[in-house]
């Protein structure tokens, strides 16, 4: 891959255009993200339902993507749309120059992965999938953790991420398997893509799943060289609130991050809670009081201003991710 996408060259000093397009859900941690930074201007907002866009008035407004791209002078187009729209969107932007960053999964199938790349390089742009956990602070100091052994060696962990069934998609798309993916593609694919980044690629699965209308739940163990990894997905027909959560067993600590708080429990009887600013500033061990959203977002325009191709999300990882799911 190139370090220094052509394309992105001289653009440290100036101010990036940048156009969203889908308004759903997740573009309301996109559109502060990008607000709040100082060298870029969020000028342009892609949907096809106006009303999701008037509660921005300060933005152009468009029902209609090639009317956008060609009215707007764009140097970065966000992604946020349905998942089945992903690479078509993101290619046809490629063509034209523009640097993308696409939520995630880029698509439902594992082809579609180097197609995409291909473009971007081909047309000298930056391209990264928006896998937030790789940017999250308490998913970060797992992996500082293991790369490091401060606690020895990684014996098992848990990762959850639970929640009822989305009632709130557009057409209801995330209730259609052919759109969507279901529940491997929505929440699970968060903890395996983080385990495929931290620890590589596992070397067995063993998963179970219940499948219903409305509700899919699935229990997968992914085992690595000297440790397994459990994890469990939901969407709940019940109204169960989304939840996240992990457990990492390292041979001297237990690492946990459960209601919204960080502890470690040392096998010398010591906890540190992490969650709290005091025991930041020790400087034992930081945890920065982030968010990832934003963390993801200035990555990608960094690379864009710096002329690097964002390689914190690879390929061949994505390629890996959507393959077990696929199986799943």
């Amino acid at each position: 891959m190139n370090n220094m996408p052509p394309g992105a060259a001289g653009l440290e000093e100036k101010m990036l255009k940048v156009g969203l397009i889908g308004v759903g859900g997740i573009s309301g941690s996109h559109i502060p993200a990008w607000d709040a930074m100082e060298d870029t201007e969020l000028t342009s907002l892609c949907d096809i339902r106006p009303e999701r866009m008037e509660p921005y008035p300060d933005k152009h407004h468009y029902t209609d993507f090639d009317e956008m791209l060609e009215k707007e002078e764009l140097d970065i187009l966000d992604i946020c749309l349905p998942t089945y729209l992903h690479v078509d969107f993101a290619i046809k932007a490629m063509q034209r120059g523009i640097h993308v960053i696409c939520e995630k999964p880029i698509s439902l199938k594992e082809e579609d992965v180097d197609p995409a790349y291909r473009t971007a390089h081909e047309n000298n742009v930056c391209f990264m999938v928006a896998q937030v956990l790789r940017f999250w602070p308490e998913y970060e100091l797992i992996k500082e953790l293991y790369d490091s052994g401060r606690y020895g060696k990684l014996l098992s962990g848990y990762m959850g991420r639970l929640n009822g069934y989305p009632k709130w998609s557009w057409d209801d798309w995330m209730l259609d398997e052919a759109r969507s993916g279901l529940i491997p593609f929505d929440l699970h694919i968060h903890d395996l893509d983080f385990c495929v980044y931290a620890f590589g690629a596992p070397t067995d699965v063993q998963e179970k799943r219940v499948k219903l209308p409305k509700q899919d739940y699935i229990s997968a163990v992914y085992q690595f060289p000297g440790f397994f990894i459990t994890t469990e997905s939901s969407w709940y027909s019940a109204p169960y609130p989304f939840t996240a959560s992990f457990r990492f067993l390292f041979e001297k600590a237990l690492v946990a991050w459960e209601g919204g708080k960080c502890l470690i429990y040392q096998n010398d009887g010591q906890i540190l809670d992490l969650s709290t600013e005091s025991l930041n500033d020790t400087g034992d061990i930081d945890l920065p009081q982030t968010n990832a959203y934003a963390e993801e977002i200035r990555y990608f325009k960094d690379c864009v201003k710096e002329g690097r191709f964002p390689d914190k999300v690879k390929p061949e990882e994505l390629k890996q991710v959507l393959h077990i799911l696929n199986a799943l």
